[in-house]
């Protein structure tokens, strides 16, 4: 099945001083819902606010939605959720729903209530400057799902939400992917892994500025194995291995299917491998840190 992209982005480059973020090729998947992962720093903020045009100093191409629509057209059809503080620190929540009003066409004032009110926003006279993190949060992921869009780019959107909230933004975001009849696409970055995996469809991994891995959810745990032994066997296959994680008792780490069939000799226990099992492993291998390589008895 060919898959059509919502989003292409050509050689985009963003430097700074001591970081530059360059992605040569990216096709973020129509009608798919993509986690964009990563450690701290890795560059998944600045992408996503290039994307929302919110950062224009950069080099490359992006294009839209098979590039047949305006940039008016664009910017009606792209809801964008950040960890910035876009909303005047004296509106109220009631002023977010007017000042949506007027800065889209397709910006429904009762929807916005209702989702203030099944996310728990208080509608009061409190400004947004004296909201906690995870309220301004739900009142920016309110704003955005009371628009009629065709792609959702979310920084951050589940880090200040607690678990029940959490699970409710999966929904949300179920949902609207499968009331837009594959036509809507969400993008989001995340540290969750754990919390979102059931509402993730493509992953990609981006570390130090580059993609380093992406894929299906599912392709990528048919790509690699999760490996189970002792240590006693622990150096004939830590060369295979990605991430290998070391206890007193013995050693896992991910092992490419192709390359499986080269432990066959060993006493190992091998499993599927959870979407987070497979990001840790990865980011581990392509991190700048000083990882611990051993945990002693």
């Amino acid at each position: 099945m060919e898959i059509q992209a919502a989003v292409t982005v050509k050689e985009l480059k963003k430097r700074y001083k001591k970081f530059a973020l360059e992605i040569p090729e990216l096709r973020i998947p129509k009608g798919f819902a993509t986690a964009l992962i990563g450690e701290n720093g890795a560059g998944k903020s600045t992408l996503l606010r290039i994307l929302g045009g919110v950062r224009l100093d950069y080099q490359g191409g992006i294009e839209y939605f098979d590039g047949a629509m305006t940039d008016e057209e664009i910017r009606e059809n792209t809801g964008y959720v950040g960890p910035n503080n876009y909303f005047m620190s004296h509106w109220t929540v009631d002023n977010v729903g007017k000042a949506g009003e007027l800065l889209f066409d397709h910006f429904h004032r009762d929807r916005y209530r209702q989702l203030c009110r099944r996310l728990g926003v208080d509608m009061g006279k409190k400004s947004i400057a004296k909201l906690s993190d995870g309220t301004k949060m739900k009142t920016m992921l309110a704003a955005a799902f009371a628009r009629d869009t065709r792609l959702l780019l979310l920084d951050e959107p589940a880090s200040p939400l607690d678990p029940l909230m959490r699970d409710m933004l999966c929904s949300m975001l179920r949902d609207y992917l499968d009331e837009g009849d594959g036509e809507r696409t969400v993008f989001f970055s995340t540290h969750n892994v754990a919390d979102m995996e059931n509402v993730t469809d493509y992953a990609i991994i981006l570390e130090q500025g580059r993609i380093v891995e992406e894929g299906f959810v599912e392709e990528l745990k048919e790509k690699y194995a999760l490996v189970k032994g002792e240590r006693v066997e622990e150096k004939q296959a830590e060369k295979l291995l990605i991430g290998c994680r070391r206890n007193a008792y013995g050693y896992e780490g991910l092992c490419l299917q192709s390359e499986l069939e080269q432990l066959s000799g060993l006493d190992i226990a091998v499993e599927t491998p959870t979407l987070s099992q497979i990001c840790v492993a990865v980011m581990k291998q392509n991190t700048v840190l000083q990882m611990e390589e051993d945990v002693s008895a």
